[in-house]
Formats: structure tokens, sequence, C-alpha cells
């Protein structure tokens, strides 16, 4: 395996199995990964997949409540069998690249699955991944018109003051939605937009909430609690109505400053902690000159000289580290569920972050002292999968020409096959992508 292969597997996907196989041309296999054809995670036939579904799952947990039953079954197998199939496609399949834009993705534009267990999933099937190599505007769109996104930041009770509900006085307007939208998900502060656009963006989003319980079964509208008359936001005035809604996220969406932000995150992600500046100009370039085509900006990012060279620049979240540990041992399907609890025990669990900022993307948030305890403990433990696997072995398969000479001596000299192992998936070149 050649050094840009290994840092292919590694950097842009989420490692390698030892019977992967090696690509001849590295970048064009990436590029390959870009195909919107590729299966998402296998799910049973039998669970509830698709919105009307879901809330029929989320009415029965209520009315069994309701009549003193215990737990939530429902809401239970939904949820878990999502993520251990979302977990199982990244353990097992040969597209790290797409599963990692997916993972990217799902972070910038962060739900809580603590708040909307029944919706992770289908969120992240349905407004993330579709969309990872397409245009920008269509995933944000996505995006706010779901209801785990409407609901985690508390649009669905948002009410315009002057419209017919909110001149009953029941509730009033919230400017969550409008505010993450704004200030994490496209312009950024760095666009100069005040506390006067987040409140008109906040009554353009008023009415937009979601119907569980009847037809549509997600997204509505309604007009009872929009705030009437035209708004303004970032000096562009935009018509009542949810067509206003609409014809202001795409206006954020193509906003200079968004692919700007969209741009350094790429970077952040892709090349380094601190972006390169000419780095972030180019992939802001292809942004502005494609109309936000993430499939373009990401075959520019592959072709980023920054992005090969050096490399394992990049310290891998808990979240990369639990899966790559995974693939490099050939764990199989079932195996998902130990990944979860990796997660959980790492700091880093799945679809839960702490706030809509997402998990962090750097070294400095990710390589305390004791997180790194407690990977060397979760590594040991899970070592016992690997057994009877030759540690420079799996080195050499998953590291190739990164692996260190200092690790195989190490391993060498360790006194069993577990420990050597432990020692390869605790190298400081495992810890890094």
């Amino acid at each position: 395996m050649d050094l840009k292969a290994a840092i292919a597997a590694v950097r842009f996907g989420q490692g390698r199995r030892p019977g992967d196989p090696i690509p001849a041309d590295p970048v064009a296999w990436l590029d390959s990964q870009l195909d919107p054809a590729l299966p998402g995670p296998a799910l049973p036939e039998d669970l509830p997949r698709d919105l009307p579904a879901i809330y029929r799952a989320f009415a029965e947990d209520t009315e069994r409540l309701r009549a003193g039953g215990q737990g939530r079954p429902n809401q239970g197998l939904i949820v878990r069998t999502e993520m251990l199939a979302a977990l199982t496609l990244e353990i097992t399949a040969n597209q790290g690249f797409r599963e990692r834009l997916v993972a990217f993705w799902a972070n910038h534009f962060a739900v809580a699955r603590a708040r909307v267990p029944y919706l992770a999933g289908h969120y992240t099937r349905e407004a993330i991944r579709p969309h990872v190599a397409g245009r920008f505007e269509d995933m944000l769109l996505a995006v706010v018109r779901h209801p785990a996104m409407l609901a985690y930041l508390d649009n669905t009770g948002s009410v315009g003051p002057n419209s017919p509900a909110g001149q009953r006085g029941r509730r009033g307007l919230n400017e969550n939605l409008a505010r993450e939208v704004l200030e994490l998900h496209t312009v950024t502060p760095a666009s100069g937009y005040g506390q006067a656009d987040v409140r008109a963006f906040a009554e353009v989003l008023t009415g937009w909430g979601v119907e569980g319980a009847r037809e549509p079964y997600g997204f509505v509208f309604r007009p009872n609690a929009h705030e009437p008359g035209e708004k303004t936001v970032l000096g562009r005035t935009f018509p009542p109505g949810e067509q206003g809604g609409i014809e202001a996220l795409r206006f954020l969406a193509h906003h200079d400053s968004t692919y700007r932000h969209l741009a350094t995150k790429l970077v952040r992600h892709f090349v380094a902690d601190e972006p390169p500046p000419e780095a972030v100009a180019t992939i802001h370039g292809v942004l502005r000159d494609t109309r936000g085509d993430l499939g373009a900006a990401t075959r520019a990012l592959v072709r980023l000289d920054a992005a090969w060279d050096p490399p394992l620049a990049k310290f891998r979240a808990p979240h990369d580290f639990v899966v790559a540990v995974m693939r490099a041992l050939e764990a199989p399907a079932e195996a998902a569920d130990r990944a979860f609890g990796g997660l959980q025990y790492l700091g880093q669990p799945l679809w839960n972050p702490a706030a809509p900022i997402g998990f962090p993307d750097t070294a400095r948030d990710w390589a305390a002292p004791e997180a790194m305890v407690r990977r060397i403990e979760w590594s040991n433990g899970i070592a016992t999968r690997g057994a009877g696997r030759d540690a420079a072995a799996v080195a050499e398969a998953v590291l190739g020409p990164l692996c260190r000479p200092e690790t195989l001596r190490a391993a060498a000299r360790a006194g069993s096959a577990r420990d050597a192992l432990t020692l390869v998936l605790t190298s400081p070149e495992f810890h890094r992508r």
C-alpha cells in the first residue's frame, strides 16, 4: 500500500479493513463515493421508517403510558435500530468517505436524539444523506423543514405576535431556530447580522411546524400562527407566507459568508485544525462559482495538496477512533453494539451532542489525558476481538507506510498478543488521520 492510498483510507475514509481492496487511484476511489446511488443503512423491513409510521409508533407509546404501561418500547426499538444500522454501515462497508461526509453534515446541522429520539435516524437518512454531494440549499431546506430540527430548536411553538394565534396571547415568538440557522448553519456573525435580523428571520419562520397526529405527518405550515407582512433580513425583504421562508433560506444558502463558513469547516475537518487560508479560499471559490455544489467542493477538496501533506495532520475524534478500531479488527455487523457503547464511554455519543453547535473538530477538544486513558482502556478491552491476529500484520494492513518503526518494535516486545494489538490501536499514528 503506497502513502496516498493509506492517507485516502484514514483521512478521507474511516480507516481500512485489512481485507479491503487497495485503490490504484485513490482520488478516483474517493470521487466514486460521491455517487448518490450508494446504499444507506440496512433497516429491517418491519421497522417504522417513514414519518407516518414513526408518528403512529409515537402515538402507540403515548397511549400505553396513559394506560399505565411501562417504558417506551417503540421509541427504544426505532432509535436503537437506526443507530446500530448506521454504525454497521460504517464498520463494514467500503464507502468510508461517503459515511464521513454524512457524519460531517449531520454534525453541522446537529440535533440531539435525547430531544428527538424517534426522529434522529430518519433525519440523518432523509435530510442529510441524500444531499451530501448535492446542493447546499437543498440540504438546508430539507433540514429546516424536517420535524427533528423544528422540534429540537422549538420552532413548533413559535407564533407571530400579530398573527391570529398570537393575538389570542397563548404563545409568543421563539428565536431559537432562526438564531442557530444564522449563527451556526449559514452566514455566521461574520456577516454582520444583528438582533433585528434574528427577530425578523424568526418571524419569517413562524407557522413552520409539525403535524404528528394526522396527514401530512411531518412539516406543516400554519397560516394562523404566521406573522403577517413583509420581513427584512440582512437587507433583503421577503414576502409573508411559507414562500417567504423558502426564499429566505435560499438567500442564506447562497450568501458569500455562508460559502466562506462552509469552506472553513470543510478544510478544518479534512486538512488541519488551523485551516490554511489558501485552501479555504479555493473551496470558497468553488462553492461561490457553482452556487453551493457540495459535490464540486468535495472533489476540489480531495485535490488540494494540503489535504495530503503532511499526513496524519488531524486527530481522530472518538467516533472516528471507534469506527477505525472496529474496521481494523474486521468486526462483524453485530459488533455495532460494542461500537455504540464505545462512543458513549469516550464522550461522543452517536447523534447526541450537548448543544446545537455539534461536536468539536480539533485535537485540543479530544486529546486530554483522561480521554486518552479511556481510549487505552476501551481498546484493550476490544482487542480481545482480535485474538489470534498478528499486531504487525494489522498495522501493515491498516496503516501501511504511516506506521512508525517504534510502534512495531513496541508491539514485538509486548507480553501478549492482546497487548501487542492494543499498542498498535493506541499508537500515536492510529490516533490520527
